[in-house]
């Protein structure tokens, strides 16, 4: 259809080449963040102990690759994964003589929770520069939220430990408050919506896992992959001080390869890097540029 003036001369042609677009050119105004791996538990050795213990019980003994490969999903879902795993099917066709059930499954996933939270005694210390990080995205007026393949609780026993030791995000989402956990965007929009943010481009990714990028990814916004203190490099702070340079800096180099292969935006060594990468981000989208 043509609009035209009141003397019938065409006013505005649809077919023209050019359309105006409505962008976001704001500031970020929220950082979410995951737990282990992004800002406590150096490594993610409370769920990968847990996995391997709870797999030793059922009398399969699994590697810590094998426990850390699904890392980041909905704690069921990651036992259903692993399961899935070649090796690990085939060691408990063995043991068991059938293929797990939905009720094995059920059964592993509840005696999971319980050692997942007794794991997190000896590995719930706080990343270093994570206090820091979110005093300076405060002063920036940007809000915090959290997500994490976790169910409610466990992220109930970790909120008071993370508060003793000065992190307390602004929001908590769990793995089992959504319809589905990662890789999909539920917990990163219920984020947006419990900080009342808008639109999702101001709204920044952290996380250390592939599936909690392309969760961020799906959700529409910014991503930003953290690789020295997550499941790729599988380190504590002590062994990455103490590690061959050689040895960390190969370790290092495949986890940003993983995490850049994933689609993230950025990738950074750890939580430190994230307001300096939040800055530069409002640069890209003061320019009109989008996630």
């Amino acid at each position: 259809m043509e609009l035209y003036t009141a003397n019938n001369d065409v006013l505005v042609n649809p077919r023209s080449e050019y359309r105006v677009t409505r962008r976001y050119q704001g500031r970020v105004k929220a950082v979410v963040f995951d737990w282990a791996g992004t800002v406590i538990d150096c490594g993610v050795f409370s769920p990968t102990g847990a996995f391997m213990e709870l797999f030793r019980e059922e009398g399969i003994e699994v590697t810590s690759a094998e426990a850390r490969g699904p890392m980041g999903m909905h704690k069921r879902a990651h036992i259903c994964k692993m399961l899935e795993m070649e090796r690990v099917r085939e060691v408990w066709l063995q043991r068991k003589g059938a293929p797990p059930t939905d009720g094995d499954i059920n059964r592993m996933y509840a005696k999971f929770v319980p050692k997942n939270i007794t794991a997190l005694k000896t590995h719930s210390k706080l990343i270093d520069g994570t206090v820091e990080c979110l005093t300076e995205l405060r002063r920036m007026n940007i809000k915090v939220g959290s997500c994490t393949g976790y169910p409610s609780a466990i992220v109930e026993t970790l909120k008071p430990i993370a508060a003793a030791q000065g992190y307390a995000p602004d929001v908590y989402v769990a793995a089992d408050e959504v319809p589905q956990a990662r890789p999909m965007p539920y917990m990163v929009w219920l984020n947006a919506i419990r900080l009342d943010v808008n639109p999702i481009e101001a709204v920044v990714k952290v996380d250390d896992t592939v599936d909690g990028i392309k969760e961020g990814l799906s959700a529409g916004c910014w991503t930003i992959g953290v690789a020295l203190t997550g499941n790729y490099v599988a380190a504590t702070e002590e062994e990455l001080a103490s590690m061959p340079r050689e040895d960390l800096q190969r370790k290092l180099n495949r986890a940003y390869e993983i995490l850049h292969d994933a689609g993230s935006h950025y990738v950074v060594d750890s939580v430190k890097d994230v307001p300096a990468v939040v800055k530069d981000i409002n640069r890209r989208l003061a320019s009109g540029e989008r996630p």
